[in-house]
């Protein structure tokens, strides 16, 4: 049986868990940035994320244990859905869940990108209730009308 995820808005003492797994080899190949992070710049890119208006940053936890970790961007009336998940968490379906958890609580449209070899992340898409819209440039496009 699943262990319960939930999300809590991510602050700046997250920085190194965040900056640690975006910097992990699988999530830079899964990532449309493969550059690795500096520190430096990951703690302006998180301080500027943390007071933007129009993205939220969770941080999932199972079982109060950080595992994930998932954003949404607003633009044009649409909010787009961006996740990572921590290697030690890999392959126990938490990304699903996680994602699948903020998706019911945003009442707007939703979408994700995900990299054509990314079959992990298109299920999680498809499991938050996405579905594939096309395929362009190898990216997979992924949307959900507003929920009524």
């Amino acid at each position: 049986m699943s262990s319960t995820v939930a999300l809590r808005p991510a602050n700046i003492q997250d920085a190194d868990l965040l900056l640690e797994w975006r910097n992990d080899p699988e999530t830079t190949k899964a990532s449309h940035n493969t550059f690795e992070v500096l520190r430096d710049e990951h703690i302006s890119w998180l301080s500027k994320t943390l007071k933007a208006p129009h993205r939220k940053l969770f941080i999932a936890e199972e079982d109060g244990v950080p595992v994930g970790t998932v954003r949404a961007d607003f633009s044009e009336g649409v909010w787009e859905l961006s996740w990572t998940i921590a290697p030690s968490a890999r392959g126990r379906g938490v990304a699903k869940r996680m994602v699948a958890l903020l998706a019911q609580q945003v009442h707007e449209p939703i979408r994700a990108e995900v990299k054509t070899e990314n079959i992990a992340s298109a299920r999680v898409a498809e499991h938050a209730g996405m579905e594939f819209d096309r395929e362009a440039d190898g990216v997979l496009h992924y949307g959900r009308a507003a929920l009524r």
